[in-house]
């Protein structure tokens, strides 16, 4: 039998009114015996309504869902709103002040550890708090992703499949369109990922509604980017009736992504040179990207092409590459 989670709030969330503290999560090292990691989280509460859980930092090298958050942490009031909303800008902190992926203390990877372990590592420790803890009091759940500091997306908002359960599909649907990206595609699980390890399955588990962004990438952060989400978190908030106003609408394009042949991986080491830009419609067989050997110029490049017709959502940054890095994926037209 599990124990409960260790990590301690310093937020009580039944309590009215704005919170500003830290969860503690209690971590033993050389320089500091009796520490603990500090994550910050705001938690806003007003009368009774429905509760918002808005996420970012699951992986700290993705900026843009974390400026946001930073702004709405400022400028959000208890009284502009009608149930709760709880923050968590940097959900694994590590990697958030190290500007990395994963964290420096485990190399855990937040978004493929979930439902976690309360005895486990630190950054299962988080996931099991995210999901039991927080996760369990909402009923949408956005976690802001983007490419991180390997990939670039057309900026984008996702929703999870379930296949067994329809009419939470419709719901996902409805508030796929309240978020009003400019894009956005429904995905399942990525190749040999699992939908269950991210928070999507989190929230599967724990029968809440979530969605997900693809902001952009590289590392930065874009202005377009952050204006994308915080229309989205405030578009979201009155979707759910949590505040007050009218959806600002954007025409929003919906893709598919739903298998192993809308990516595009490396099959050799070496420099890969893009054929394509984001945002292009591509067919099966066309070329994708050559991959070429400095060290050994006269060596044939190596071509790698598309498995199959459609839009260019992603592709890889660093010019660099090994075999099994992802270079593209795209996603299929289909209709709201």
């Amino acid at each position: 039998m599990t124990s409960r989670t260790r990590i301690v709030p310093e937020v009580d969330f039944d309590k009215p009114g704005q919170q500003r503290g830290f969860l503690r999560l209690f971590h033993s090292v050389h320089s500091s015996a009796y520490g603990y990691i500090p994550f910050p989280i705001v938690v806003l509460k007003n009368g009774e309504g429905p509760t918002a859980l808005f996420v970012s930092g699951t992986h700290g090298d993705e900026y843009e869902g974390q400026v946001a958050l930073c702004n709405l942490a400022r400028t959000l009031q208890p009284e502009a709103i009608q149930g709760r909303v709880i923050l968590l800008p940097a959900a694994n902190l590590p990697a958030a002040v190290a500007g990395r992926r994963t964290s420096p203390i485990d190399e855990g990877n937040l978004n493929r550890l979930f439902p976690g372990d309360p005895d486990g590592s630190v950054t299962e420790q988080i996931a099991y708090y995210i999901e039991h803890e927080l996760v369990a009091r909402a009923h949408i759940v956005v976690d802001l992703h983007s490419g991180g500091s390997s990939l670039m997306y057309v900026p984008s908002a996702l929703m999870q499949q379930d296949d067994e359960d329809p009419a939470r599909n419709a719901k996902l649907r409805a508030a796929l369109q309240a978020f009003a990206a400019p894009v956005a595609y429904i995905g399942h699980a990525a190749p040999g990922q699992g939908a269950g390890r991210t928070t999507g399955g989190a929230a599967m588990r724990q029968g809440k509604l979530a969605l997900g962004s693809e902001l952009g990438g590289t590392g930065t952060v874009t202005p377009a980017a952050v204006r994308i989400a915080e229309r989205g978190l405030r578009n979201i908030l009155i979707h759910f009736g949590i505040t007050e106003g009218q959806v600002e609408p954007q025409q929003t394009r919906l893709l598919d992504v739903a298998g192993p042949d809308y990516f595009v991986y490396s099959s050799v080491p070496g420099l890969y040179e893009p054929l394509v830009e984001l945002g292009d419609m591509v067919r099966a067989g066309q070329p994708a990207a050559r991959i070429h050997q400095p060290e050994t110029p006269w060596a044939p490049a190596v071509e790698e092409t598309f498995a199959n017709d459609g839009f260019v959502l992603c592709k890889r940054i660093p010019g660099r590459t090994v075999r099994g890095d992802c270079l593209f994926h795209l996603g299929t037209d289909v209709s709201w």
